[in-house]
């Protein structure tokens, strides 16, 4: 996941720091605090020591969500926390496995601290199967080609990395940039923060420099400064040549100022739950806007700007026990030069698949009534962007609690040299009555059975002037149900008329 680019290298560092000298083979070090490990809460990190001969030789990681970890909320996204200990359980780094045996005391801590016990510890067991399938391939490598020969060739990777990113910077336009954008709120306040990034181009040298930026706010919505770093490689990534391996290296040529105590690199408790999922977005909205300054023909206009965090959960009547259900839903993504964004799907910090609605169904009590693409919410261009997606379901359960963490309800996802703005996301509770509930952006309310849950999620934001846009592609969308006939007039000049035999007559108004 994109989101977590930045925060593996500083969560080993600093996890590791600790166990300096004192471990053993088939111990693992297990911690999710933010300030360490470089997200949030639910993000799990566990890294296992690979010896080789008596002496480590290398590392295995890997970082999970969990769909749980405790706190005020069902799913542990509580859209109005205050401090991070309302947010979940905080497990400092220790030893989690000693001696390839999970400690039976630290697991009955922190299980006893999640709603869904039974389900993280297999999800941590899947975590540690993982490390073991690392630790094994590269004692595999290492029987075959020995130590020295490993480091040699770990080391000369990332320097490889290097100099392809430094080729890659030294094409770019010398000089500084820079650029805003804003979080519509807190969680707690309805006030607008600001992420202000300044991008200078020295030789084949970055600075990335924060200076400007909102300080941290008492909502939600604090990234901690791994987030931010992996919005920045994120960018990097995308704005270069792809056939370069993402490793340390790429990241050498760039230097970062994010001043302690602000939005993008808070202090403890601040909480940071939608730091990582929202804020990591709007990051990567400003600096891409930055570098539309300078690198126009590569940056796409943007996209839907939130991950639409969703999560809700209570007690199973049947069972007795806690259910919770956590979802991101996709979104549009924005028009760039010569191509309109993708239509409902995940973009930038986020990339996972959607859970298919029968699985759901099957585990959760609620029913999905409607999933599908929300016509006239990409924002018209040349090149159009992205639509989004309505979504909505029914609770079957006697109540539940639901949190929405998410973005862009209140400002739009921008569009690119003449691109309108794509449409803002939307959120309601629909009563059995049909009495129907606007929900803020960032919130936890109590539902009841036959609560109906419905999301409209922002299109992208499209790229040139809608006028020059190619009406046969207009035509196109009409028919695909992406545009109406009232857009494709009003915004795109063309009138497409819809005859009984279902042919398509243009006429352009230009």
């Amino acid at each position: 996941i994109p989101v977590h680019l930045g925060s593996m290298q500083l969560a080993v560092q600093k996890g590791l720091k600790k166990f300096d000298g004192k471990l053993e083979d088939g111990d693992m070090i297990l911690f999710n605090d933010p300030y360490i490990s470089g997200t949030h809460l639910p993000d799990i990190t566990l890294i296992c020591p690979i010896f080789y001969e008596n002496e480590i030789v290398a590392y295995s990681a890997n970082k999970a969500h969990h769909s749980d970890v405790g706190g005020k909320a069902p799913g542990s996204m509580a859209g109005d926390a205050t401090e991070i200990y309302q947010e979940g359980i905080i497990i400092p780094p220790v030893k989690f496995v000693k001696g390839k045996v999970i400690d039976e005391e630290i697991a009955n801590i922190l299980l006893s601290n999640v709603r869904t016990p039974e389900i993280r510890i297999a999800d941590l067991r899947a975590q540690i199967a993982a490390n073991l399938l690392g630790k094994q391939r590269v004692l595999e490598i290492v029987d075959k080609y020995g130590v020295e020969t490993l480091h040699k060739a770990m080391e000369e990777f990332m320097n490889y990395s290097e100099r392809r990113m430094r080729i890659e910077i030294s094409k770019m336009p010398k000089g500084s940039c820079s650029a805003e954008d804003y979080l519509e709120n807190t969680g707690t306040s309805n006030k607008k923060v600001k992420i202000k990034v300044t991008i200078t181009v020295k030789k084949s040298q970055l600075f990335i420099d924060y200076t400007g930026t909102s300080k941290q706010v008492e909502g939600p919505v604090n990234a901690v400064l791994g987030v931010t770093l992996s919005g920045i490689y994120y960018v990097l990534k995308c704005l270069t040549d792809p056939s370069i391996p993402m490793n340390d290296g790429c990241y050498r040529p760039i230097e970062i100022y994010a001043p302690e105590g602000t939005l993008v690199n808070p202090t403890p408790p601040a909480p940071v739950a939608g730091g990582n999922v929202e804020t990591s977005q709007r990051n990567v909205d400003a600096l891409l806007k930055a570098f539309a300054k300078i690198l126009p023909e590569k940056v796409c206009a943007a996209c839907q700007g939130t991950m639409n965090n969703i999560a809700v959960g209570g007690i199973n009547p049947e069972s007795g026990k806690h259910w919770t259900f956590y979802e991101t839903i996709a979104g549009g993504f924005g028009g760039r030069k010569g191509i309109d964004g993708v239509d409902a799907v995940h973009s930038h910090m986020t990339n996972t698949m959607n859970t298919p609605i029968e699985a759901i169904e099957t585990i959760y009590p609620i029913r999905f009534l409607k999933y599908e693409l929300r016509k006239d919410s990409g924002g018209p261009g040349k090149w159009r962007g992205g639509v989004g997606l309505e979504r909505s379901w029914m609770l079957l359960a006697p109540s539940a609690t639901l949190s929405v963490l998410a973005e862009r309800t209140k400002t739009s996802p921008w569009g690119l040299y003449g691109g309108k703005p794509g449409a803002k996301g939307e959120y309601y509770i629909i009563k059995p009555t049909g009495k129907r509930i606007k929900l803020k952006s960032k919130c936890t309310v109590k539902i009841e059975k036959g609560d109906i849950f419905l999301v409209k999620t922002p299109g992208g934001g499209g790229y040139g002037s809608p006028l020059e846009r190619n009406s046969e592609l207009v035509r196109r969308d009409v028919l695909n149900g992406l545009v109406s006939p009232e857009s494709a007039k009003k915004d795109y000049g063309v009138v497409v008329n819809l005859l009984q035999s279902n042919n398509v007559r243009l006429k352009q108004k230009r």
